[in-house]
């Protein structure tokens, strides 16, 4: 077990039940993926904003999900749906109607970790996790850890392994 981590034990104790080969990455303060790219690029030239990732919370009608999308993309509402509805009708449930960004005080009391720093693990959050197909292909993906000045660094394959979110094209060119 990892000690005197500055990362929530929780997410320290996931990581370590699914066995992850990771790392953790320190840099300065960020609120948003892309910063963190941007920050990470010029601390270790070898991050691409492709492989940062944007966990996004979404109202899906009345639930909630999480959309995982690159730094250096935004999220499309509707492909996004599309996507979801997809599933839903190939499980044989209910399509859904709209996609909102969830608001930050439900976040505040319903995901671990600071907003904007959402760590993007089914268990931990408890919800649905849909990733966009260009993060699906990264051989490296750097996650929220719930804290503003780290990111995890993880194997692409690994976390589409162990996460098994379900994969779908909803990031365009910001």
């Amino acid at each position: 077990m990892l000690k005197n981590m500055p990362v929530s034990k929780k997410i320290l104790k996931h990581l370590e039940e699914k066995k992850y080969k990771f790392e953790l990455i320190e840099h300065k303060t960020t609120y948003t993926a892309f910063d963190t790219a941007q920050t990470s690029k010029r601390q270790q030239k070898k991050i691409k904003p492709e492989e940062v990732v944007k966990a996004l919370v979404v109202k899906i009608d009345k639930g909630f999900a999480l959309a995982l999308v690159s730094s250096n993309k935004k999220l499309d509402k509707k492909k996004l749906l599309k996507v979801v509805n997809a599933l839903r009708k190939k499980n044989g449930d209910k399509t859904l109607k709209s996609v909102d960004l969830a608001r930050e005080a439900w976040m505040k009391k319903n995901i671990l970790g600071k907003v904007g720093a959402t760590p993007p693990f089914k268990a931990l959050v408890n919800l649905d996790v849909y990733i966009d197909n260009i993060l699906a292909k990264q051989k490296n993906l750097y996650l929220g850890s719930g804290e503003y000045e780290f990111s995890i660094k993880v194997s692409g394959k690994e976390y589409l392994k162990k996460e098994e979110p379900a994969k779908g094209g909803f990031g365009v060119r910001k």
